[in-house]
């Protein structure tokens, strides 16, 4: 695979309006290969933005950006398999959903690692692909769903965000190896974060707790994923 077709492949999964070169600036992605074998790297950072824009000084990532190109790139027939970098402190829970249920459906292998971090809204994006890393130094923050603005104080309003907790916790759980027992049970720890319910997990004890399948660098990710694609062949 010569230059040329690798940068026509990352034409097709950017938007219609941007170019190629423009990929790496404006959505933190990248199409590398070893050998044959040519893999999208997808990066999720800063917070996931939802329906209202968030102010220019945010680190961002836009589902309006990511979830058509993930489409494109499961149909692109000159990619190989995914890579999703995580640093996300977390942000609209519909919107991550909607890009981790894109992955999950996804017929190409993928890998994700979580690097920093993979809070909140996060934890779906991570678990979402066929095998997760962490590195050591990362953590990832398991909470309540947090509503912002306006809030109506009826027993509508309750069981929405229970219903929307519902949501998040049956998608991590069918996803990783973790129970659903287990996950409840970080969600609503009171022993740990000063002003909210929740758990911080480190590296080693997201995968210990069934959360992440193994602690790993991007060595470990990388090839995870290129063996995954040699055994789809």
């Amino acid at each position: 695979m010569n230059e040329n077709e690798i940068m026509e492949s990352e034409d097709q999964t950017a938007p219609a309006d941007q170019k190629p070169q423009d990929s790496l600036t404006s959505m933190g992605s990248v199409i590398t290969h070893r050998g044959d074998r040519i893999i999208y790297c997808l990066t999720v950072i800063g917070q996931i933005e939802g329906h209202f824009i968030l102010p220019p000084t945010n680190k961002t990532t836009k589902y309006e950006h990511v979830i058509p190109s993930l489409l494109a790139i499961d149909e692109d027939e000159n990619i190989d398999g995914l890579l999703v970098l995580l640093n996300t402190s977390g942000g609209d829970v519909e919107a991550g959903l909607a890009i981790a249920e894109m992955i999950a459906g996804m017929k190409k292998p993928s890998v994700s690692l979580v690097l920093g971090g993979g809070h909140s809204i996060g934890i779906p994006l991570a678990v979402a692909c066929d095998r997760s890393f962490i590195v050591s130094t990362a953590s990832m923050t398991v909470h309540p769903v947090r509503t912002t603005g306006l809030t109506v104080g009826a027993p509508q309003t309750y069981r929405y965000l229970q219903k929307m907790q519902n949501r998040i916790i049956r998608f991590t759980v069918e996803n990783s190896h973790i129970s659903e027992e287990k996950y409840r049970e970080l969600v609503l720890n009171t022993g740990e974060l000063a002003t909210d319910l929740g758990t911080v997990l480190e590296g080693k004890e997201a995968v210990d707790c069934g959360l992440i399948d193994a602690v790993g660098t991007l060595h470990e990710a990388t090839d995870a994923l290129y063996a995954m694609i040699e055994h789809d062949e």
